[in-house]
């Protein structure tokens, strides 16, 4: 019986086949024609087709977003060289001493009790050397100069007891003592290579441009409480080394901070400062914070309390105080409080017109 339905079954199954074939032929006739209608065509007889890659990644462009072409800046002298000066053992105590002032010259210094615990490093990166990192590549270059501030012409010496005296609020460093001819020797071996009377690219401090609006001490307060109170603490007090030699955060306001008459008591100096060189990370290269949260976060940080000095004795011709001084009197007629806080694009436009 079952021999009897075999050719039956075979008949069945070719029959099936042979529909789905004309049905796919018919399938393609129908796509070709739908192609070449709406104008389309299709690839010459013998030619090969073209292989196509799709991409699956998107290329990055590297974007530099430095405050300042990052090209012929500073750069300090490699340290590895320094055996090869006659003074070599000054410039290397020079160093020590801008690292840990403190451990040397703080308030219980092991040569003598002269500052408020601060580092010099504190303000000047990296003892000296980073760019735009309050560094001392023009010192040697730039000194002896008449300085504004005083109205006198000032030394390396008298520059550095500006800073025991005011940044690091304490008192001035005998001018012939090993410490200071240490300190000396090591800011004249960082400038040994720039010309006399030439300020490189990447010294000092970064001028950050004027906002419109005046630098303001609540947003800075936000500012403060995300990027910088987890160094530099809630309360500003810094954090002190583990053997309290010194401070590895510095205090930014109250007994222990730089006082009123420091320079980085002008809101556009430590306003600059914080831009190329914090939060911890930030590089002139890498700016961590925007202009505005910059001068929010100096505005801040500025305005509470600190150490006081006398400095009725600055700026003896008023007329070459900074826009940015925060204590009269003036030259001009604008308020204490715009010449601290902003803003200063009026205070700079009044004065270019009366260059005029």
């Amino acid at each position: 019986m079952k021999d009897i339905f075999q050719p039956f079954v075979k008949l069945l199954t070719l029959m099936v086949g042979l529909l789905v074939s004309i049905t796919l032929l018919t399938a393609l006739v129908i796509g070709i024609v739908i192609v070449v209608s709406s104008g389309g065509s299709l690839p010459p007889l013998g030619e090969k087709p073209v292989a196509t890659t799709l991409s699956t990644s998107t290329a990055v462009v590297d974007t530099y977003r430095g405050v300042v072409p990052k090209e012929g800046m500073w750069i300090a002298p490699a340290w590895n060289t320094v055996d090869q000066e006659p003074n070599a053992d000054a410039i290397k105590y020079g160093r020590e001493l801008i690292a840990n002032t403190s451990e040397y010259l703080g308030p219980n210094g092991k040569v003598k009790k002269l500052s408020n615990g601060m580092n010099c490093q504190n303000c000047h990166l990296n003892a000296g050397t980073a760019p735009l990192g309050n560094n001392y590549g023009a010192v040697a270059s730039t000194y002896p100069k008449v300085r504004a501030r005083s109205g006198q012409s000032e030394d390396i010496p008298k520059r550095i007891n500006d800073c025991f005296e005011r940044s690091l609020n304490g008192k001035a460093l005998e001018v012939n003592s090993k410490e200071m001819v240490a300190m000396v020797a090591y800011m004249e071996w960082l400038g040994k290579d720039v010309p006399k009377g030439e300020t490189p690219k990447g010294v000092g401090i970064y001028e950050l441009p004027f906002m419109e609006r005046a630098a303001d001490p609540i947003k800075g307060k936000s500012v403060y409480a995300q990027q910088c109170q987890s160094c530099h603490m809630e309360d500003g007090q810094g954090m002190m080394k583990p053997d309290k030699t010194g401070y590895v955060y510095p205090p930014l306001w109250g007994d222990h901070s730089y006082n009123d008459g420091a320079g980085l008591f002008r809101m556009s100096r430590f306003a600059g400062y914080v831009k190329t060189n914090m939060p911890l990370g930030a590089t002139f290269e890498r700016p961590l914070l925007t202009d505005e949260q910059a001068w929010d976060v100096a505005a801040y940080i500025n305005s509470l309390p600190r150490p006081k000095k006398d400095i009725t004795k600055d700026w003896p011709d008023i007329s070459k105080k900074p826009i940015d001084h925060p204590f009269g009197p003036f030259s001009d007629e604008f308020p204490e409080e715009q010449h601290k806080f902003g803003p200063f694009k009026p205070i700079k436009e009044a004065r270019q017109q009366a260059a005029k």
